[in-house]
């Protein structure tokens, strides 16, 4: 069987919306959930995250309530976006971020609409998962989301939700369904058009960029 490696942030909306197509995926390989810092990985590259563009963060939003509508997922957008996901990563890292602690985490986020900014109902949900908050900051527990995260930049991941299989590289919720196709062997991945596309050359740049 294979294994797949997926990297979150809670952040994402969109890796919310794969985070439930994660038993699909589990029913075809071994699924390794890996959160890491977004923000460290657009640090890395020089990017904005979409929620830092204007009129991007409009239609990211939008965009995701269609997804959800579409698609039959529950959604309930926080109080409040960009917000501070990490002590929902070290959560998670505290657990070994398995799939089922993974969704209930995402859950907490994008349909019961809290954060951990809300003192109650992030209280209510360290005492579900008898956590208590020292853990949290445990000097281990930070310094692994800081390896997880590097490590994901040494593999190539460039945003969120991504997942890995087999060294091939798949970015986000759209990518939902050519994931289970390479799961599956799906001959296009041994096709001339797919080729094609990882030998196109690099045009021109713009001033600046890269």
């Amino acid at each position: 069987m294979k294994t797949l490696t997926w990297y979150y942030d809670f952040i994402s909306p969109f890796a919310y919306l794969q985070s439930t197509r994660l038993d699909d995926f589990a029913e075809r390989a071994v699924v390794r959930c890996q959160p890491i810092l977004f923000a460290g990985v657009l640090d890395h590259y020089g990017h904005k995250g979409p929620a830092e563009i204007v009129p991007k963060r409009l239609w990211t939003f939008e965009h995701v309530a269609w997804l959800a509508h579409k698609n039959g997922v529950r959604l309930r957008m926080p109080p409040m976006h960009p917000f501070n996901p990490l002590p929902l990563l070290r959560l998670a890292i505290l657990f070994d971020s398995p799939i089922d602690l993974v969704q209930r985490l995402f859950r907490f986020v994008w349909v019961e609409g809290k954060l951990p900014t809300d003192a109650q109902a992030w209280s209510a949900l360290l005492e579900e998962l008898e956590v208590d908050p020292a853990e949290l900051d445990a000097p281990e527990v930070k310094q692994a989301l800081r390896d997880d995260t590097q490590q994901a930049i040494a593999a190539g991941v460039f945003g969120v939700p991504t997942a890995i299989v087999d060294g091939e590289l798949f970015w986000g919720y759209d990518a939902s369904s050519m994931i289970l196709a390479r799961l599956e062997d799906d001959p296009f991945f041994d096709g001339e058009e797919l080729k094609a596309a990882r030998a196109l050359p690099e045009g021109i740049r713009r001033p600046g960029a890269g």
